[in-house]
């Protein structure tokens, strides 16, 4: 089951000389709701060096193990507005155009010897880079993977170098790598693994396949999940049609473009729009007229407004809980294994897309969290007390930021203890039994057959 499109995409490439710019100067956080500054953020246009909170605990603690979580990086919008020129984005790697990264052009030299490696089904025909002059649709651009490539220097940097996650002759067990079947989660997987194991042995990467978006392997035969994704996607298209400017904004465009409104609306312009946005690339004209930076503003704000109301309604919250499970569940179990002294999947990569992360964020309780923007990364660190082996603790990060204390299970121990991560336990009791309490169930197999209280 797919989510709800919300929001979309970004490309990488040069402006024909003739087009103007429309991307205004990015300045501080603005106190409320600004479109544009938002579209900034889900944008991650590769600028400054990020700073992140990965890594950090008392020094006589111990990291024992990382699990990341991924959304691709940039791509091609999945979308077109009818009836106008394609943004003209090219998806070639070419290291002297920005933005570029040190080691883009070794990268490409890698991937090309990649024949090695293990791949999991359809994944061994998929390239291990964009490579079209013209993207296709959905592909990753080179701006994403510059974004994969520096999010695997920061994480070696950190885990590598610093915390000696894995020693430098590691084995393929150590790894546990998995994505979905499309290039551009394959290729951002890639891309950030060659940073952080610069000039990997391909013979010792086994890249597992996952045909599901929310990564449900063998669980995912769940009624209830479904119900709460269709609640969610009529409070969705209920909000839509009550917002005025919105409907104003829809009839608008499809004017300049010469189609029916509801197929304008069908063709999910802001896929395309954000594409433009992200690239600095003027929005699209026809005789009629051109579409402009008011139309995105409007519909970029109810997208936002969109996920506010998310937040609130609670049909999403439940979805996300039955949705998430099947993932979390592999992640408990696995950290509860490398906690009683296993040393096999140390490092864990999902490679996966928003409509993973997003319902992994709110099943979480992290509501404050930002919709996942490109390349966007939540990693959950597992900790050994080394005053106490036995005791172990995790702590979760999104795109850097520590988010440990927002989670439902961990915001009332952070009042009551002077310990700076989470216990262990606590993750584990929530995905084992408390996930389930408001459904008054006791499983997942219940809860997918019982509707919440």
């Amino acid at each position: 089951v797919h989510l709800i499109p919300v929001n979309p995409v970004r490309e990488d490439g040069l402006n024909p000389k003739s087009r103007k710019r429309i991307m205004p100067d990015l300045l501080t956080e603005p106190p409320a709701i600004d479109p544009v500054y938002e579209a900034h953020v889900y944008c991650n246009i590769p600028t400054i060096a990020e700073r992140s909170m990965e890594g950090h605990a008392p020094h006589y603690f111990k990291l024992v193990s990382v699990q990341v979580l991924i959304r691709h990086g940039d791509r091609y919008p999945l979308y077109a507005i009818p009836k106008t020129k394609r943004p003209d984005i090219d998806c070639m790697l070419v290291p002297s155009r920005k933005p570029s990264h040190p080691q883009l052009e070794a990268f490409i030299k890698h991937m090309s010897k990649g024949s090695a490696a293990q791949m999991d089904g359809s994944l061994s025909s998929l390239p291990r880079f964009p490579s079209h002059s013209l993207c296709e649709m959905g592909e990753l651009t080179q701006t994403g993977v510059v974004q994969h490539l520096r999010n695997g220097q920061l994480l070696r940097e950190i885990y590598i170098n610093k915390h000696k996650l894995l020693p430098g002759d590691w084995t393929a067990k150590q790894l546990y790598l998995e994505t979905t079947g499309k290039s551009r989660t394959l290729q951002s997987a890639l891309a950030l693994l060659y940073t952080f194991l610069p000039d990997f042995d391909w013979k010792k990467i086994n890249m597992r396949h996952q045909w599901s978006t929310i990564f449900c392997s063998g669980s995912c035969d769940c009624p209830m999940r479904n119900h709460y994704l269709e609640e969610e996607q009529r409070r969705q298209y209920s909000l839509r049609v009550k917002n005025n400017d919105l409907e104003k904004i829809y009839v608008d465009m499809a004017k300049i473009v010469g189609i029916p409104t509801r197929q304008l609306r069908a063709s999910n312009p802001i896929d395309s729009l954000l594409c433009y946005f992200c690239h600095n690339v003027s929005f699209p004209c026809t005789k009629t007229g051109c579409i402009g930076l008011e139309h995105f503003k409007v519909i970029k704000r109810h997208q936002l407004e969109d996920e506010r109301e998310r937040q609130e309604k609670k049909l999403y919250f439940l979805y996300a809980l039955l949705a998430t499970h099947p993932l979390l569940n592999q992640t408990v179990n696995r950290l509860q294994r490398i906690a009683e002294g296993k040393k096999e999947e140390v490092f864990v990569l999902y490679s996966a897309h928003d409509v993973t992360l997003s319902p992994v964020l709110s099943a979480l309780g992290i509501t404050e969290a930002r919709f996942p923007r490109f390349a966007a990364r939540l990693v959950f660190e597992l900790w050994q007390d080394g005053k106490r082996p036995k005791e172990h603790f995790i702590r979760i990060l999104y795109n850097g930021a520590d988010v440990t204390f927002q989670t439902s299970f961990c915001k009332d121990h952070y009042k009551r203890s002077s310990k700076l991560m989470c216990p262990l336990e606590k993750f584990v009791n929530f995905v084992k039994r408390d996930m389930f309490l408001i459904f008054n169930s006791t499983s997942y197999y219940d809860a997918c057959r019982r509707r919440a209280l």
